[in-house]
């Protein structure tokens, strides 16, 4: 599977696509550049699905990914599963806004649909 470094190392990168995907659980809505948003958006499905299965195997992983955030794996469990239960996938939604002012970086608003 081919992913990004985002010009981080191994650790870095996956605590910051943690982190992020943990702000996505929870507010629904975040505001991130659009390669970073790419990236998240793999994770965030990742999550889903293992909600959606539902097996203790499956939270363990889920825990272990989000650094053991306990109110993220049951908010995605309990009550984001269960809403994109008849959805095979495309559960986020990108939406292109500005760029960033020092780097020109292109923004982008992550939301879950």
């Amino acid at each position: 599977m081919a992913y990004r470094k985002l010009g981080r190392d191994n650790k870095h990168r996956r605590s910051m696509l943690a982190t992020l995907t943990k702000q996505l659980i929870m507010n629904e809505k975040i505001v991130t550049t659009e390669t970073r948003a790419k990236e998240v958006r793999k994770a965030f499905d990742k999550m889903v699905t293992y909600g959606k299965k539902g097996t203790l195997v499956s939270r363990r992983l889920a825990l272990a990914f989000l650094h053991n955030d306990n109110e993220c794996v049951k908010k995605v469990f309990d009550e984001l599963a269960p809403r994109y239960k008849e959805r095979n996938g495309g559960y986020t939604r990108i939406i292109k806004t500005t760029e960033r002012k020092g780097d020109n970086a292109l923004m982008v608003i992550l939301e879950l649909v």
